[in-house]
């Protein structure tokens, strides 16, 4: 049987369908096992359970944006194999969601009430970096994904070191990171100017301020 192509129609409701999932629904995953769930849950102080779920608070944001990059970005890219690679990573990127709002449900705490916010933002982002061009595109995934590496990086130090759970799942999802910072390389990522990537850094950080709170 022929395999189907989408047509741009196809394409936008698809986004549409993967921004409701996203934000209000259930991610579409792989199949994958969440690396947490053999895992015991460990004795923790309220204050120490309040600064874990307030950093996978920050991560389960960070992976709304990376869905909303992925999908603008897709949505404008010129080559569909530039297209397929970023769907792939997108459904990667569903894992971490999904595991980010388990741990944050383990731990009685919320999502953030910004995600629509930053959805929006970084879906519009992502399609300005498409329509930039391929190579400018995937340069900017991977520059993304080295700095969300970063990011993990800082919030392993912050983890209560008894939260083996979020320990897990953090160190898989950087593994998946520098994963797809090189699959964007290897398929002719551009290294980004460098005010670019500082913008990145100062809109990276207004983000994790913001929901470590709301």
């Amino acid at each position: 049987m022929k395999e189907r192509r989408f047509n741009s129609a196809d394409h936008f409701m698809i986004g549409i369908d993967s921004a409701l999932r996203t934000l209000f629904g259930r991610p579409q995953v792989t199949e994958r096992a969440n690396p947490a769930e053999t895992i015991n849950e460990a004795e923790m102080s309220q204050q120490e359970r309040d600064l874990a779920a307030r950093l996978m608070r920050i991560n389960h944001t960070g992976e709304v944006c990376a869905q909303a990059l992925y999908q603008g970005q897709a949505l404008t890219a010129k080559l569909p194999q530039i297209r397929d690679t970023m769907e792939r990573a997108a459904q990667e990127e569903n894992d971490h969601l999904a595991w980010c709002e388990t741990r944050l449900n383990e731990l009685d705490n919320r999502k953030s009430l910004l995600n629509p916010f930053w959805y929006a933002g970084s879906f519009m982002i992502g399609a300005a970096a498409g329509l930039a061009g391929d190579k400018w595109s995937l340069g900017f995934v991977a520059e993304t994904e080295h700095q969300v590496e970063a990011h993990l990086n800082d919030h392993m130090q912050r983890i209560p070191a008894q939260d083996q759970k979020s320990l897990a799942i953090l160190e898989q999802m950087k593994e998946d990171e520098i994963h797809h910072a090189t699959v964007a390389l290897e398929a002719g990522g551009a290294n980004l100017p460098a005010p670019i990537k500082a913008a990145m850094k100062v809109t990276s950080k207004l983000m994790t301020k913001s929901v470590f709170y709301l």
